[in-house]
């Protein structure tokens, strides 16, 4: 085989491709990989009807434009390797099925995979924590589950729902059957697809405030959707990173873990991970050697004298709060913010033996529990990095949640 006679998934993005054919090339890709992450097993039925439409497409195009004499067998062999030739590849062996909704960077897929699970659809609307999630997964997530085209592409059966799901407040002003109205939410979303499709658990994570958020009325309304609507039993409980998952960042999170009783008989076994000791430090995470120029503050900064007065150790994290620096008492780092690369007034700051400078990209992708060995950041700017470990779980707290509801399951 010529070099040449070879396909990839981003053989979709191609202009000319996409005004002939005048199909949504995210659509494609979403359809196709998961087609073929799914292909040694029943799922990829669900998907290859249209997968194999797809295939057939680009490669009668690639062998009419390029004068090639690529057949479909070879092509799906070729992206076959490709989206199995990645950092975290779906896993042949399983013992359960989830989806990973508002998927972002892939948090909640790392850590039930890590436990014996196989995702078998992935949703994320953002187009650079797309990239990351495959760069790292191999799968393209489909696009915005507001959508029902979009829901649509959700396999029938599946054990775990997992959402890092947004917080909106919902009306107090209509009811629907008795129930609070959701209408016009992104919980709304998911109530329609727990309804539809009954997983044995929903597995959702949200900021702590979420609890008290319009006045307690948000998080009341969820449960009650839950579990007075829906018929799933509840379990809250919120639990910090740096004492539930021996990662050292201050990083408080409500989890919702939801069962169905009639699917999950001894669903109230379940309980919450109890704390554990926190033996690791900054400095098990902390690059060694300078880092990037463009990461220290320079002397003729506006806040240098302020920042050199304040910054004094190198074993603790500081934060810029917008015109003074507040060193963490705890040693830890501070919560990761999704606005940290866009001038919020949460960067987290250190001074090593080169200066004082911004946390790189890396180590906040560390201090949320990614595995540095195996993740691969992609190339893409700092500032959408920096946002996409501020949006992120920690994926090493979500597995030990994960690991309590197995044993349930």
């Amino acid at each position: 085989m010529k070099l040449k006679e070879r396909i990839s998934i981003d053989e979709f993005d191609d202009k000319k491709f996409n005004a002939r054919f005048d199909e949504d090339s995210n659509n494609k890709k979403a359809v196709l990989t998961h087609y073929l992450h799914n292909y040694h097993n029943g799922v990829k039925d669900h998907f290859k009807k249209e997968a194999a439409h797809y295939l057939k497409q680009i490669v009668e195009y690639k062998n009419e434009e390029e004068k090639l004499n690529l057949v479909e067998d070879v092509a799906l062999q070729q992206l076959l390797f490709e989206v199995e030739d990645v950092p975290f590849p779906t896993p042949e062996k399983y013992d359960f099925k989830f989806i990973d909704l508002f998927a972002g960077i892939g948090g909640f897929r790392i850590a039930l995979q890590n436990v014996g699970g196989k995702c078998v659809y992935t949703s994320e609307w953002d187009t650079n924590a797309k990239i990351t999630y495959r760069t790292n997964f191999g799968e393209v997530p489909f696009g915005d589950i507001t959508k029902e085209y979009t829901k649509n592409y959700i396999p029938k059966k599946f054990e775990v729902l997992c959402a890092g799901f947004p917080c909106q407040a919902f009306s107090i002003a209509g009811y629907r059957k008795g129930f609070h109205d959701t209408r016009g939410t992104l919980f709304f979303d998911l109530e329609k697809i727990i309804e539809k499709h009954r997983p044995k658990v929903v597995f959702l994570e949200n900021v702590k405030n979420l609890v008290s958020h319009d006045n307690g009325n948000t998080f009341k309304i969820i449960l009650e959707i839950l579990e007075d609507k829906l018929g799933y039993k509840a379990y809250t409980k919120v639990l910090n990173s740096a004492t539930h998952a021996n990662v050292p960042q201050n990083r408080e999170r409500i989890f919702i873990v939801a069962f169905d009783p009639k699917q999950v008989k001894n669903y109230e076994n379940f309980n919450f991970p109890e704390p554990i000791p926190l033996t690791k430090t900054i400095h098990d995470i902390l690059e060694k050697g300078k880092q990037a120029d463009n990461l220290y503050y320079k002397k003729d900064h506006q806040y240098y004298p302020e920042l050199v007065k304040t910054m004094t150790s190198k074993d603790t994290i500081y934060q810029w709060r917008r015109v003074y620096v507040r060193e963490n008492k705890s040693n830890v780092c501070p919560t990761l913010t999704a606005n940290m690369g866009a001038g919020g007034h949460n960067v987290p700051l250190v001074l090593d033996d080169y200066g004082i400078r911004k946390l790189t990209p890396k180590e906040c992708f560390a201090f949320q529990g990614y595995p540095m060995d195996k993740y691969i950041l992609p190339n893409i700017s700092n500032s959408k990095l920096y946002m996409q470990a501020g949006n992120s779980v920690t994926t090493t707290l979500i597995e030990r949640i994960a690991k309590h509801i197995i044993k349930v399951l």
